[in-house]
Formats: structure tokens, C-alpha cells, sequence
């Protein structure tokens, strides 16, 4: 492998911020339709069930960017990377915006989403940015800005088209999209490739990193664990709330999703026990909370005050594991950042898409009670499974070279 540049700039304090705010709007492009399903229905004179489908096929999009455009850091100008997938979104989104129909929207969706990976491309460029004794802590504040993009975006779209209707917001993003892309590509100086690997063999070696790498595929378990039982939780709190003792409705529930702030908190401080070298036992300190988490959720379904501290317990815990899996696998290799969170983020996916899954089954058989002991139980596994494997686990300081011997 090749060697880390001499010449890269540092991550300064408004660079990292920088980041933060364009991984928050990128991540968020995928979230504006999705409190305005009804409405962008009524509009296009379509069913509403067929509006359902614009969140997945915008996910589905996203998940082709991550696996076949994100694995281009290793080996292009990421300087020129960002700038031409952020205009690509722009332009997706202005596609949106003047989309007659709801088929020709579920089209530029998908488009939208398989452009607007810039937060993906910012993440490992942020690790290579930063010097060592810095890496933890800017990871995780590109990451919670990349969370609270998550959290917000679906407060913004409904703010916005409250006033000026669904197509507005689009036009918005597309607006900000191309000022932040103006803005990074000015901050950068051009960032030149860590390895040269022709396209498919690019692709196929996400794969064999996974394969290669005991540390990978290590950390990788505990993420997708992590993030199975983080919507495990999640799924089955709205069918909670939706029933009876709470009858909530859709709006009020979505106000749940703001204790999840703390989580975007949680992933900075991470960042700062990794950098201190604490990073091994703050994950199994963190894998303790989540198990003590599900537990106390397990007698906290009638209490609206118990069920905010379990949110707030369950997602500082499940945003700090991640942050450090995440800053862990970047010291596996320098040149291979990008593919890693191919590989990172593919796998949080399926993860979160088996517990969201798991908690429609588990709440047939058992309900509240049942997904809590759930996702206690996979959970201690989780536990363990950091217990048996923290002594064998690579943890490095600086980026292995490609003489190393694999994990």
C-alpha cells in the first residue's frame, strides 16, 4: 500500500465543521420526502402508496452510490469527487422539483439518491485530513453532523412545504448543494489518489478486504448487531406509541426522533476517547448500556419520561459504538478508507434492515416485552463477542502498509 502524502492540508477547525454541514445536507437529501408523502400524493394525483415508494426507492439509489461511487476515493481526486457528485445532486433535485408525475419522480429519486453520497466521501477523507492524535475527534463531529441531517431534514422539508409547497424544498437543497459544493472545492486543494486499481477490480476488492481482514469482518458483526437492535428499537417504538395506553399520532411520535440529538453529542465525545486511546473498552463500556438499556426499557413501556431516557441511553450508546468501529477500521488501511466504508455502511444497512425486520416478527409474538428482551439478548452476544475478540483485534495508531500481514 502507499504510504500517507506528506503534503495534505489539516483538519482545521472550520474545515471539520465544513464537513460536518455538507455530510448533514447530503445524508438529509435522502429524508425530504418523507413527511410529505400525502401531500406530494395529493399533489401529483397519485395513491398514497405509491408515494410510499419514494423513501425506498431514494434508499435504494443511495445503496448503489455507496457500493459502486464511494470506492472511488481510493482512486481519484476526491477534491474532484466531491465537486461532481454534489452538482449531480443539485441536479437531481431540480429534477425533482419539476417532476410531473409521480413515475418521473420515483425516477429522479432514485437518482438523488445514487448522487448524493458526498457525506460517505467526506467521512474517510476526514480520517486522512487529520493527524493522528486528532483522527477520533474529527470523525466523529463529520459523523454528527451527518446524524443531525438525519434528524432535521424531516422537520425542514414539512416547514418549508408548509409555506411554499413540496417542490421548494428541493429547490432549496439544490441550492445549498451547489454553494457547499463552491465551498469545499475552494477549501481543498486537490487531494491525489492513494492506489491505482482499475474499476471492477476496484469493486471486487471491497469484498476481499471483508474476506481478507479478521479485524474487518470483527468489527463489521458489532456494527451490524449494533444497528439491528438500534432499529429494532426504533420500528417497534412507533408501533407502541401508536396504540394504546399512548394513541399517539404521526407527528408526536416523530417529536421522539429529537432525544436521538444526543446521539449526534455522543459520537463527537467517542471521537475524543478513541484519539485518548480508550477506544476498545469505551466499546465494551458502550455494548454494557445498550444491554442495561433494553432491560430498562423492558419496564418502561407505559411511561412516556422512562421510554425518552431509554431513547437517549440507547442512541448515545449505539452512536458511540459506531463512531468507534468506524475510526477503528479506518486504521486497518490508508488506501483503502473509501472502500472500508463501502463496506461499513453496506453492512449497517443489511443490519438495520434484519432488526426493522425482527421487530415487525417479535412484536406479532410478544410485543414491547419481547423486543426488549430481544434486543437485550443479541446485545449481550454483542458483549461477548467484543470480549473474545478485543486481545486479537488489530488497533493501530498509524495506517498498516500493505507488507503487513492481515489480522
Amino acid at each position: 500500500m502507499t504510504t500517507p502524502p506528506l503534503a495534505l492540508p489539516t483538519m482545521s477547525g472550520p474545515l471539520t465543521l465544513l464537513f460536518a454541514v455538507a455530510g448533514g445536507v447530503a445524508v438529509g437529501n435522502l429524508y425530504w420526502s418523507q413527511p410529505l408523502l400525502d401531500f406530494i400524493a395529493s399533489d401529483l394525483d397519485a395513491s398514497t402508496a405509491s408515494a410510499g415508494w419514494l423513501v425506498t426507492a431514494t434508499l435504494l439509489g443511495y445503496a448503489a452510490g455507496i457500493l459502486l461511487i464511494v470506492p472511488l476515493g481510493d482512486v481519484v481526486d476526491r477534491r474532484r469527487l466531491l465537486l461532481a457528485t454534489m452538482l449531480c445532486a443539485s441536479f437531481a433535485l431540480v429534477l425533482c422539483a419539476v417532476a410531473p408525475t409521480m413515475g418521473v419522480l420515483l425516477m429522479t429519486v432514485t437518482l438523488l439518491g445514487f448522487t448524493t453520497v458526498g457525506g460517505q466521501i467526506l467521512i474517510p477523507l476526514s480520517a486522512d485530513l487529520a493527524d493522528d492524535a486528532r483522527r477520533g475527534h474529527v470523525v466523529g463531529t463529520v459523523a454528527s453532523g451527518i446524524i443531525i441531517g438525519i434528524l432535521v431534514s424531516r422537520s425542514i422539508s414539512g416547514l418549508v412545504a408548509d409555506v411554499a409547497g413540496w417542490r421548494a424544498i428541493y429547490l432549496a437543497a439544490a441550492v445549498v448543494n451547489i454553494a457547499l459544493a463552491a465551498a469545499l472545492y475552494r477549501a481543498l486543494p486537490p487531494v491525489p489518489p492513494k492506489t491505482r486499481m482499475a474499476y471492477l477490480a476496484l469493486i471486487a476488492s471491497v469484498g476481499a478486504l471483508v474476506l481478507r481482514e479478521r479485524t474487518v469482518r470483527w468489527t463489521m458483526a458489532l456494527a451490524a448487531m449494533a444497528f439491528a437492535v438500534f432499529m429494532m428499537f426504533w420500528t417497534s417504538l412507533t408501533f407502541l406509541l401508536s396504540g394504546p395506553p399512548f394513541n399517539f399520532s404521526v407527528g408526536v411520535i416523530g417529536l421522539f426522533g429529537l432525544a436521538g440529538l444526543a446521539g449526534a453529542l455522543a459520537a463527537r465525545g467517542a471521537g475524543r476517547l478513541h484519539d485518548r486511546g480508550w477506544s476498545m473498552p469505551a466499546t465494551g463500556v458502550g455494548w454494557a448500556l445498550i444491554v442495561i438499556t433494553f432491560l430498562f426499557a423492558a419496564v418502561a413501556g407505559e411511561s412516556v419520561v422512562l421510554l425518552i431516557v431509554a431513547i437517549v441511553l440507547l442512541d448515545v450508546a449505539v452512536m458511540a459504538v459506531s463512531i468507534l468501529n468506524q475510526t477503528r477500521l479506518f486504521a486497518v488501511s490508508y488506501e483503502a478508507r473509501s472502500r472500508l466504508n463501502t463496506a461499513y455502511v453496506t453492512n449497517n444497512f443489511i443490519g438495520g434492515a434484519l432488526g426493522a425486520g425482527a421487530a415487525t416478527i417479535l412484536w406479532r409474538t410478544g410485543q414491547w416485552a419481547a423486543v426488549s428482551l430481544a434486543g437485550a439478548s443479541i446485545s449481550l452476544v454483542a458483549l461477548l463477542l467484543w470480549a473474545a475478540g478485543r486481545r486479537g483485534a488489530l488497533v493501530l495508531d498509524q495506517p498498516r502498509l500493505s507488507g503487513s500481514e492481515p489480522a
